[in-house]
């Protein structure tokens, strides 16, 4: 199993979730709610890793750190966008 962090991000001029995994260079996903954001990121997860695997590419491993881009983005959210960094197993 690999875990990777996750940013979760909450868009008010659009109402919804974008999520980024800073690990996994491409791999994006949505959802209406927080919920269905994280499980399209599980799979967005599996996917990119699945992706991987096919061309025999080395599987990114994420150290016990959060990225610091992932940081900026939490000092640096508003009230209205807002940003939220947890970790996701996949």
């Amino acid at each position: 199993m690999h875990v990777y962090t996750v940013v979760l991000e909450y868009d008010s001029d659009e109402p919804g979730y974008s999520v980024r995994v800073p690990t996994l260079p491409g791999c994006y996903s949505q959802g209406a709610t927080v919920e269905e954001a994280l499980i399209n990121a599980r799979e967005a997860i599996a996917g990119h890793l699945a992706g991987l695997a096919q061309i025999e590419a080395p599987i990114p491993e994420e150290g016990e750190q959060v990225p610091a881009d992932a940081l900026r983005a939490v000092v640096d959210a508003g009230i209205e966008n807002w940003v939220l960094v947890g970790r996701i197993a996949a």
